[in-house]
């Protein structure tokens, strides 16, 4: 989407299975204050499994941990399944 002529740079963020988030691309980090997190790098991995020692990123506790989490979305099962027929 471009905003003022200018397009904005892409930002992905993917979650790796049984492991963290990574976010790519320029986006900024803060607390729940407003305070700038600097991570020190382009790409960053955010904890999903609350054990690591240096959150918000991640520092491969969840492996130890034994976290398990898909890479893609949980089929709700309260959701009825989309209507391929239509």
């Amino acid at each position: 989407m471009e905003q003022s002529g200018a397009q904005r740079p892409e930002v992905t963020i993917t979650p790796c299975a049984d492991g963290p988030l990574l976010v790519r691309g320029a986006v900024e980090l803060r607390t729940q204050d407003g305070e700038l997190i600097d991570p020190g790098r382009a790409t960053i991995a955010l904890c999903r499994c609350g054990r690591s020692a240096i959150k918000p990123f991640c520092d491969g506790s969840h492996k130890v941990a034994g976290f398990r989490a898909p890479s893609g979305p949980l089929r709700d099962p309260l959701r009825p399944e989309p209507d391929s027929a239509g």
